[in-house]
């Protein structure tokens, strides 16, 4: 009977429910919020469901992140190998290598003032950088957090691991995920609210055709340019380019459909639930994260503030033959950002086509972020 009494003890032990906090409930909860807006409304259930997946694992069984050095026997958790890749800033340059080779930069080439309005909807990114300044962060932390702001996960993940802010790392992706996944909810109000509905009426000339030739030429010409001025963003920049690159060359399709598709979701289920790993109660229920959460939401809306209304800047200067909407897309949530300009302005005029010249600001943001990223990089002295 003692053998039977201490084999069932060691066996209640052993379960979750002996070591679960209330933080972890809490957790756990959220995240099945999370696979609940993913699978039953779409939002983003590429990044959502990996992310909460590893939010519920680490909170039921902490030691799936367990490094090395802090386990009994010398061998890290699952988890723990996919965020190293993280914070070596692997996974996030191979996601751009996908979004490249899945993009088209073609609206961007045709209409090259997209530039503009991708450059305008990074005014979150600054804003919310003093914004964390003035709460207490670090600078380093600040500029790892402002990210958040351009919509860009990846981005987010990648800064972070540079400048050495892994202790908020987890906090500012979930951010950066999220916010990317709400697009559809948190820009149309902000649109409606500083556009007319004769704006959002307005109707573009369609975009000239690209050559072949142009749409080689571009990446090659973007990663010199880019990248001798701010080396700091080859990885990003350099990836993202040359798996456009593969796109539009036409002679490496086995690469083409290697990085958007196959290598592209092994990558997302890696990045994924590492991300979600770091959301363990200790590290994610504090007054930090609570603060990155409303500086990345402030962030992200001043973004789509500021593309909006540079939008109708230029659509004054062209005499109305630019519609506002398009410049909330310059955030870099590809495609969604783009897919929202079009359904706000199929809501004022359902024969209004959008998509493709929101694609240009879309596209001008994943840049444009980057750059940024570069930009707090070499302010700080990192390589």
């Amino acid at each position: 009977m003692e053998y039977i009494s201490n084999t069932l003890g060691n066996l209640v032990e052993q379960t979750a429910f002996m070591n679960l906090t209330v933080g972890n409930l809490i957790m756990i909860g959220v995240a099945c919020i999370f696979l609940y807006l993913a699978i039953r409304h779409g939002f983003e259930p590429l990044l959502l469901v990996p992310i909460a997946f590893g939010m519920l694992l680490v909170n039921i069984y902490p030691d799936i992140m367990i490094s090395p050095e802090e386990a009994s026997n010398g061998t890290g958790g699952l988890l723990y190998y996919f965020y190293v890749l993280d914070e070596w800033s692997i996974l996030p340059s191979l996601i751009f290598l996908g979004v490249g080779a899945m993009t088209d930069f073609g609206p961007l080439i045709a209409n090259p003032k997209s530039f503009l309005l991708g450059a305008a909807a990074q005014f979150g990114i600054f804003a919310a950088y003093l914004g964390a300044m003035a709460m207490g962060f670090s600078d380093r932390a600040a500029a790892a957090i402002s990210i958040i702001g351009g919509a860009d996960g990846p981005t987010s993940i990648f800064l972070a691991g540079k400048l050495e802010q892994t202790a908020i790392l987890g906090p500012i992706a979930v951010a950066a995920y999220s916010y990317m996944s709400l697009v559809p909810i948190i820009q149309p109000p902000i649109m409606k609210l500083l556009t007319t509905e004769e704006e959002r009426k307005i109707k573009m000339e369609q975009l000239r055709p690209v050559s072949k030739l142009e749409r080689i030429l571009f990446p090659i010409i973007i990663t010199i340019v880019v990248c001798v001025i701010l080396p700091t963003t080859a990885p990003l920049v350099g990836m993202l380019m040359l798996g456009n690159l593969f796109k539009e060359s036409g002679v490496v399709r086995q690469l083409t459909d290697t990085a958007a598709n196959v290598l592209m979701y092994i990558v997302v289920i890696l990045l994924g639930t590492s991300v979600g790993a770091t959301t363990s109660a200790e590290a994610f229920l504090n007054m930090d994260t609570i603060k990155i959460v409303i500086l990345g939401l402030v962030a992200f809306a001043f973004g789509t503030a500021a593309g909006v209304l540079f939008g109708k800047l230029m659509c004054w200067i062209s005499k109305g033959k630019v519609n506002p909407l398009i410049g909330s897309a310059g955030v870099s949530a590809v495609p969604m950002a783009a897919r929202v300009s079009q359904k706000v302005g199929s809501e004022a005029d359902p024969t209004n086509f959008l998509l493709m010249h929101a694609m240009g600001p879309n596209v001008a943001g994943v840049i444009g972020t980057a750059v940024v990223a570069g930009t707090f990089m070499a302010i700080f002295g990192v390589k």
